[in-house]
């Protein structure tokens, strides 16, 4: 068989698994929100929208030149839009390097079973119920050798059922599996460093609990450690497993592919992923104890960080000197909110996050923490530098447009996300498919006018660690009262 028919049926062996998995995000559709004639209601609403901004814009030219002269006038007016070229002139340059590292970009191939590291799965787990169970079984059945893979579960003092779920998966799984519980709810950095002290691999590699990997995924996700020794760290690639269920989750699926896959593998060229995944992220265990006592002592402002242990550990990883890097075919697919209040909750958790850690970054970043070219990942941390100074003067001059100019803000503001969301939606179709990357425009759309405010806020009270989306759901069931068993190995 030709090397060419051999990667056409491992790309069809692989799409027929993302459909097998994609199954598992719901027992059945029927019973979702989000109907075949709301979806296109909302795609044909978005459009309308749009295309009639362009011909408002076209329409309206001569009011709109008028204002831009009325605005040139004066010092305030001339000051704002030049700043605005700049701004956009800055990320269109980002964009334009960034495609370029993206078009480098090469997956380290997967190594044979002989030279693969000895590997452990710790998958934390906090009021997830049967999901847990799901994950356990996905990792069990990955093409990793048994003799080779240590998969641990902890249940960081669950309120509903989980524990019965694990103590399922180990009854059926057996050995192939080590289950522990907490003593009470501390957070996902305790249960991972549970899980580290616990683990005796060379490479740890960390799974949500509400998560499916593919089988090749955690041979992809250890491989670059045996072909790299400069590498310390590797980012998994993240899709949405509920992407049908509702309409949050379908929109988010195109801007999680490109984050992942577009934005990921340009920072992967440069060895310097930004933010290993808690989805799926996999660490060389001696990476990880350097820093161990740091990492789980960290504070902010005084007080414990117990959010952002994912790009906590990426920073302390980088920071020794290694190379993070992306394994654009490790892929996981996990949940993600369906609601509103749930998803705003998730990105405040991030940007919190995101503060933080540019602060810690920045003081090493600038240094010789690294041999060889520092100056890619000094100007990725300066552009994420950029979106967060710019986050309330950005916010302050929309409020203020929409006081005063509200018909040219909106059109202007639609024309724009005509404009940019189509970079994401080209991506998207041309690596998966087109009828999916229609979503980006809704998105886009969406977090404009709905989720513009987090990132001021997150940066306002950088300061809290309330994890935000960790309590039970009214669908959950509350454990029972008969646990006995503090861990099972």
């Amino acid at each position: 068989m030709s090397i060419k028919n051999k990667m056409s049926n491992t790309e069809k062996n692989q799409s027929t698994e993302t459909e097998a998995i994609e199954s598992q995000a719901s027992e059945s559709n029927s019973n979702t929100n989000n109907p075949f004639s709301s979806r296109i209601l909302v795609l044909m609403g978005t459009f309308l929208l749009m295309f009639g901004a362009v011909f408002a814009i076209f329409y309206f030219n001569p009011y709109f030149q008028e204002l831009q002269m009325d605005r040139m006038e004066n010092f305030g007016g001339n000051t704002l839009m030049y700043v605005g070229f700049g701004l956009l002139a800055a990320n269109v340059g980002f964009l334009l390097y960034v495609t370029s590292l993206f078009f480098r970009y090469k997956t380290k191939a997967s190594v044979s079973d002989e030279k693969l590291p000895t590997s452990t799965v710790i998958v934390p787990a906090y009021n997830e119920g049967k999901l847990v169970y799901k994950t356990l079984v996905s990792l069990v059945k990955s093409d990793y050798p048994a003799e080779k893979l240590q998969i641990i579960s902890i249940d960081d003092g669950s309120e509903d059922d989980t524990w019965n779920w694990m103590q399922k998966a180990k009854s059926e799984l057996g050995s192939r599996v080590e289950i522990y519980q907490q003593p009470e709810n501390k957070g996902k950095r305790h249960a991972l460093h549970r899980g580290f002290h616990l683990g005796t691999g060379d490479i740890f590699v960390t799974v949500d609990s509400d998560s499916i990997v593919r089988e090749d995924t955690l041979r992809s996700m250890a491989s670059p450690f045996v072909k790299n020794k400069e590498c310390g760290a590797v980012a998994g690639n993240v899709r949405v497993l509920n992407r049908k269920k509702a309409l949050i989750p379908r929109m988010l699926n195109v801007s999680f592919a490109f984050s992942f896959e577009f934005v990921r593998s340009a920072q992967s060229n440069l060895g310097s992923v930004m933010c290993t995944p808690g989805a799926l992220a996999a660490y060389r265990r001696d990476a990880v104890m350097n820093c161990f006592s740091d990492w789980i002592n960290q504070k902010f402002m005084g007080k414990p960080s117990t959010i952002g242990e994912d790009r906590a550990m990426t920073n302390m990883i980088l920071k020794q000197g290694y190379k993070v890097l992306f394994q654009r075919n490790a892929f996981v697919y996990t949940n993600i909110p369906e609601r509103y209040k749930n998803l705003y909750k998730m990105f405040i958790r991030w940007e919190r996050s995101n503060v933080r850690e540019n602060i810690a970054m920045t003081k090493f970043a600038f240094g010789n923490f690294r041999s060889g070219a520092k100056s890619g990942t000094r100007l990725l941390l300066i552009n994420q530098w950029v979106k967060i100074l710019m986050a309330y003067p950005l916010m302050l001059s929309m409020l203020l447009f929409i006081s005063l100019y509200p018909f040219l803000f909106i059109s202007t503001s639609l024309v724009g996300i005509l404009v940019f969301s189509s970079v994401q939606a080209l991506f998207y179709a041309k690596r998966h498919n087109i009828s999916d990357s229609f979503w980006a425009y809704p998105y886009s759309v969406f977090y404009t006018f709905s989720l513009f405010w987090i990132t001021p806020y997150a940066i306002a009270t950088a300061s809290r660690s309330g994890w935000l989306t960790r309590g039970l759901p009214k669908n959950k069931v509350k454990k029972p009262n008969n646990l006995v068993s503090s861990h099972l190995g």
